[in-house]
């Protein structure tokens, strides 16, 4: 059940600061938007808080801050009409009410002095229009004209005013809307999904930057499926990630089909969200199968065939990170590995040898253990005999990726015979020789040849060198 004593909310001690500061000033105010929605949801993640005040924002942001002991900086925004502070672990924005209106070319609103019920108007969700009073007459008191409690008791997401002028004005809604259907699983009333649907091609004008993170949050939700489903069900995943919704569909020829693979990677992402927070491990699930629309083939023989996915898929997510913004980074890296290793451990279960756990360890470093989760999260085969078999296989797996590193350290593989020792033993100056060496040494390591000791590899250095005309 919603939370329903509001005075409650209002623990945190910077509210007796602005109760101060608003009466000293005579400025009706109150707190509002996500902070008073996550109180009634009884989510305690509030990191911030935003105060709207019937006047002057910055003026009551800089009173609250000469009260407090702290004496925090206010970042002032004059383009905004809005000033922010910071006080012990909560950031506090205060902002003047404000109306608000838009052109079909920008959601930056051109924004005009308004009333409480103005600044109520222009809020995206009635979820996110509650108000609670810090003024000390009515202190506490909830202000909640669009029904937002209501709809939070029956899990609806639906805006203020009309949903196709409320998207319209500012495309970022429609991901908000379908974000927070996925963080509180909420459904998005019917008028709702029909404008973003209609008003879908507007999310263009949104920055990457801005969709991108809107799409992590989505990443980031405990099933994030459900927003991923919404997005291309409403029509804005074609213009977000296309790669991800040419997977939908399913084609048969002479009676043999494939999986849909975009419900697949639905269930993947699923999946993998059970068992780990890690973003970019997520990502890595949402793109690990996008190689397979462009690779898609049907042999007569053979029927379905996706081969070398896992390589163009790799190469599919710097474009996708390049269009998007993303950070061009180790991050990107990492995504792109874990994608194109993704069916190494697959092939590996089916025979487990030594050399072969050896080179999937080295080949994925410390990244193994990410690489294994992913492989247990795409079991999405509803045959349970089947899946109790691929669980048992990838055990299998994880046991001998254990008993290789303990045995032969190769997960932070370094040679144990270094180019140094090589160019000292045989009196060589830098050279391609060197290079072959270190190959051949690493090469017979990873085959189980020798041990992974200076030792051995000492002994087998010798022997190849002098093979290669190389002299002691």
């Amino acid at each position: 059940m919603p939370n329903t004593n509001y005075e409650i909310a209002l623990k945190h001690p910077i509210f007796k600061f602005i109760v101060a500061a608003a009466a000293e000033l005579q400025l009706d105010t109150y707190v509002i938007g996500g902070f008073v929605r996550d109180y009634v949801l009884q989510r305690d993640r509030a990191k911030d808080i935003d105060i709207v005040v019937v006047g002057s924002g910055i003026d009551l942001a800089k009173k609250v801050a000469s009260l407090l002991p702290s004496k925090p900086k206010v970042q002032i925004f004059k383009t905004y009409g809005t000033a922010m502070l910071r006080f012990q672990d909560i950031e506090v924005e205060f902002v003047g009410a404000r109306n608000e209106s838009y052109s079909k070319e920008s959601r930056n609103p051109k924004v005009t002095t308004g009333t409480l019920e103005d600044d109520q108007n222009r809020r995206d969700f009635t979820i996110n229009a509650l108000a609670i009073s810090l003024n000390e007459k009515d202190y506490g008191g909830l202000l909640d004209p669009f029904n937002g409690i209501k709809a939070m008791q029956n899990k609806i997401i639906k805006t203020p005013l009309d949903p196709d002028i409320t998207y319209s004005d500012d495309p970022l809604r429609m991901m908000r809307a379908i974000r927070f259907s996925s963080q509180l699983n909420f459904t998005i009333e019917e008028e709702s999904l029909k404008a973003i649907t209609k008003n879908s091609e507007r999310i263009k004008i949104i920055t990457n930057e801005r969709v991108v993170d809107e799409l992590n949050k989505i990443l980031l939700s405990e099933k994030p499926s459900i927003g991923l489903k919404l997005l291309f069900q409403t029509d804005l995943l074609p213009y977000i990630l296309p790669e991800l919704s040419n997977l939908q569909g399913v084609e048969q020829i002479k009676g043999q089909k494939h999986k849909d693979n975009f419900y697949h990677t639905l269930q993947v992402v699923d999946n993998i969200s059970k068992t780990t927070d890690n973003l970019w491990l997520r990502w890595a699930a949402l793109l690990h199968d996008i190689g397979k629309a462009p690779t898609k083939k049907f042999d007569k023989k053979i029927g379905w065939t996706f081969h070398g996915h896992e390589f163009v898929g790799s190469k599919m997510v710097k474009k996708i990170f390049i269009r998007l913004k993303m950070p061009l980074n180790e991050k990107m890296k990492y995504v792109q590995k874990i994608v194109m290793m993704s069916s190494r451990p697959v092939i590996l279960a089916e025979n487990v040898t030594d050399s072969a756990v050896r080179r999937l360890v080295f080949d994925a470093g410390e990244d193994i253990d990410d690489l294994m989760t992913h492989c247990e999260a795409d079991i999405t085969t509803k045959n349970l005999v089947k899946e109790k078999q691929y669980q048992n296989n990838f055990k299998l797996v994880r046991q001998k990726i254990k008993e290789v590193e303990e045995r032969d350290r190769v997960r932070e593989f370094q040679p144990p015979v270094t180019g140094e020792v090589i160019m000292k033993t045989f009196n060589l100056k830098p050279c391609r020789e060197i290079g072959t060496l270190k190959e051949v040494i690493k090469e017979a390591i990873l085959d189980g040849k020798i041990a992974n000791n200076y030792d051995e590899a000492y002994a087998f250095m010798l022997k190849k060198g002098q093979k290669m005309g190389l002299k002691k």
